[in-house]
């Protein structure tokens, strides 16, 4: 078998889980204190087994939603301590199957276009919010029954649709995205405020401007960052346009707040939300993606070919650019479980996704045993930004979409996608 899951606290989830493929050990081995198990005098195949993963079809997505949970404990400290409303950036995550679990803490989603906005609408409920760089009059159309709030990215937008989207609904909040021209990104590719960027007006669209009609501001210049970027934020959003807040009733402080990473401020973060709201009287939003999802979601992968050329080089049922794009377009290098640097543990290999894309590849592992066909890698941290990004490029089949409970030890495989998932959307 390709592994075999020691029952010590039942999933790779867990840091201190334990996989074996008998007679020798597998490529996710070795976590915690019984790093020399085989030595201590139990006799391994006679162990109790119960591996709720064994029969998942990989390559395969896991969310554990015990972990959901505790990311969006904290996320609701932050609304109940401070009165700002926080909903979910849909572009990060969209996993509608845990929806319900999220809208016990969060009063809402934010949609990047017309279908994130139905998406929200009819499986999240709540508030929906919207922005995009752009709307035709289709969208504003579709998406005005839909919406509580509309940011425009430029004055010519709110200009040319205000009439339209009171029309169709009047309830409609309509805002404008700034920028404030001043970011702590240091890739350039995330850098909203970088030279010449098209998201959002900066001060000096604002002269000659009057803001009838415009209730709140929108500004999104983070990226996995901590609370002190926030506070260097807000300084000069406050001394750029708050000579305009007396006007507005909201505003929207965007996403890439890392709330839920263990090092993040989450005091000064509040700390930081009340001194707002007690100096402006406005109510905050805010809309974080991936913090929701941060460290809930793994993906397993099997080796299907092991072979050399210079160096040992592995093929995986997954892709970088199909199944976790942000490897590449970070890029990043993905967590493996089990795995090290190169040339920290006795085997370096070459990881090599499905694709016949040249770079497609993961990256250079380090593993205790050498790889072999069958074995499984869990990488971590992949529940963001890849499903929602994925594609069927070269035909290859879409990662399969489980939850994982840790109360009740089930796996629960919600979606698997074959030949008419990649049909459809061709023609």
């Amino acid at each position: 078998m390709p592994w075999i899951l020691i029952q010590l606290i039942v999933s790779p989830f867990d840091q201190a889980q334990y996989f074996f493929d008998f007679p020798h050990f597998s490529a996710c081995v070795f976590k915690g204190k019984l790093r020399n198990l085989e030595n201590s005098g139990y006799c391994l195949p006679t162990l109790k087994t119960m591996n709720p993963f064994s029969e998942l079809p990989t390559p395969c997505y896991v969310v554990d939603t015990q972990k959901l949970r505790q990311n969006l404990e904290i996320i609701r400290s932050v609304q109940d301590r401070t009165g700002a409303r926080i909903i979910l950036a849909l572009k990060g995550f969209a996993m509608f199957r845990v929806f319900p679990i999220i809208r016990e803490y969060l009063c809402g989603t934010t949609a990047s276009s017309v279908n994130e906005a139905k998406l929200g609408s009819y499986e999240f409920g709540g508030e929906v919010h919207a922005y995009a760089p752009a709307y035709s009059e289709k969208d504003i159309h579709q998406l005005s029954p839909l919406i509580k709030h509309i940011t425009f990215n430029s004055f010519s937008q709110f200009h040319r649709f205000k009439e339209q989207v009171s029309n169709i609904n009047p309830q409609v909040s309509m805002g404008l995205r700034i920028n404030p021209e001043y970011s702590e990104v240091a890739t350039e590719l995330y850098d909203p405020c970088r030279p010449c960027s098209r998201l959002g007006m900066t001060l000096q669209h604002f002269e000659g401007e009057a803001l009838d009609r415009i209730e709140g501001i929108h500004f999104h210049t983070m990226c996995e960052q901590n609370s002190d970027t926030l506070e260097r934020t807000l300084k000069v959003v406050e001394e750029k346009f708050s000579p305009y807040f007396e006007q507005l009733k909201w505003i929207n402080f965007g996403g890439g707040h890392h709330i839920t990473r263990p090092d993040y401020d989450v005091d000064r973060l509040c700390r930081a939300l009340d001194a707002f709201m007690q100096k402006y009287s406005l109510q905050v939003y805010m809309e974080p993606g991936e913090a929701i999802a941060l460290n809930t979601g793994i993906l397993i992968a099997s080796v299907m070919d092991v072979f050399e050329n210079d160096i040992p080089l592995a093929i995986l049922d997954t892709s970088a650019t199909a199944h976790m794009p942000d490897v590449l377009e970070m890029p990043y290098r993905p967590v493996i479980q089990g795995a090290g640097a190169p040339g920290s543990k006795a085997h370096t290999i070459r990881l090599g996704g499905l694709t016949c894309l040249a770079g497609d590849e993961i990256g250079d592992y380090a593993f205790d045993q050498p790889l072999k066909v069958g074995d499984r890698l869990v990488f971590e941290d992949m529940a963001h930004y890849t499903m929602v990004k994925n594609t069927t490029f070269n035909g290859v089949h879409l990662p399969s979409i489980a939850t994982y409970n840790p109360l009740t030890q089930t796996v629960e495989v919600v979606r698997e996608f074959g030949y008419e998932d990649y049909r459809s959307r061709l023609s």
